[in-house]
């Protein structure tokens, strides 16, 4: 007997809504209004009889129903666009390295091995963490993802994305201790994954420097700051690549946005 499934279209709005923790920038993936995004989710909550997302300042959120539901979905439409494509596409086998800033390749590149895998399933990956300029020119190193102003010379090169740094922290936290405005994370630890030159740099933009005399942890490293924030134990900057997963998954919520 065929089992019933929820009506494909709004499916593709919830995905994409979780994905972006947006309404907007789902709708603009769509290319639909943001009108339609909100009508196909309200039509599969009503189909499953379940709240899926939920407001959170500006962002949506998931619910423990929508949580449950998202990795089925983003499988499905992952291996559907990767049988789509080995379709399309010539045979693909060898191996590829990649260096990848640790960050990102922890929090965004590492989650989406599967769907890579699907869509070429005979390349041998290698990643490498790393933002050393050196990894351009080595020549065991086929591509790098990197942070940088783009002046690499002699080698081709493409802007991915723009990042953006802002506040993140557990709705646990949160909850305990709120963050309405800027002056309210002087109740809170800063957790710098770097030397502490981006959180200078966010509260100089912020006119709020001093707050920098504040209770504060160097964990050497982004990924080890978003981790020990997602456990509740201060708060530190995301960006608008690495963090949207966490804050789609409602791990993390960012105060100020």
């Amino acid at each position: 007997m065929a089992k019933r499934l929820p009506p494909l279209n709004p499916l593709r709005a919830f995905e994409a809504t979780a994905r972006h923790a947006s309404l907007t920038k789902a709708a603009a993936e769509l290319n639909v209004t943001h009108g339609a995004v909100s009508h196909q989710i309200k039509a599969l909550e009503q189909s499953l009889g379940v709240k899926l997302l939920e407001r959170a300042g500006q962002r949506v959120r998931l619910t423990p129903h929508g949580a449950e539901l998202l990795p089925a979905v983003s499988t499905a439409f992952d291996g559907i666009a990767a049988a789509t494509q080995r379709m399309t596409r010539p045979a693909s086998a060898g191996k590829l390295s990649i260096s990848c800033v640790p960050a990102l390749l922890l929090l965004w590149m590492a989650p989406r091995l599967g769907s890579f895998t699907a869509q070429y399933p005979d390349i041998q990956l290698t990643l490498l963490p790393s933002n050393d300029a050196r990894d351009i020119r080595a020549p065991h190193i086929d591509v790098c993802v990197h942070y940088g102003d783009g002046s690499w010379s002699d080698c081709w090169m493409r802007k991915w994305s723009g990042l953006e740094l802002f506040p993140v922290v557990s709705p646990t936290l949160i909850n305990n201790r709120p963050i309405r405005t800027v002056r309210d994370l002087a109740d809170h630890v800063f957790l710098h994954g770097d030397d502490g030159r981006e959180w200078h740099t966010w509260l100089a933009a912020a006119d709020a420097l001093d707050l920098e005399r504040g209770r504060r942890h160097h964990l050497g490293d982004a990924r080890v700051a978003i981790e020990a924030a997602v456990h509740g134990h201060g708060v530190a900057l995301g960006d608008t690549v690495t963090a949207s997963g966490l804050l789609a998954r409602g791990l993390l919520v960012a105060p100020f946005s």
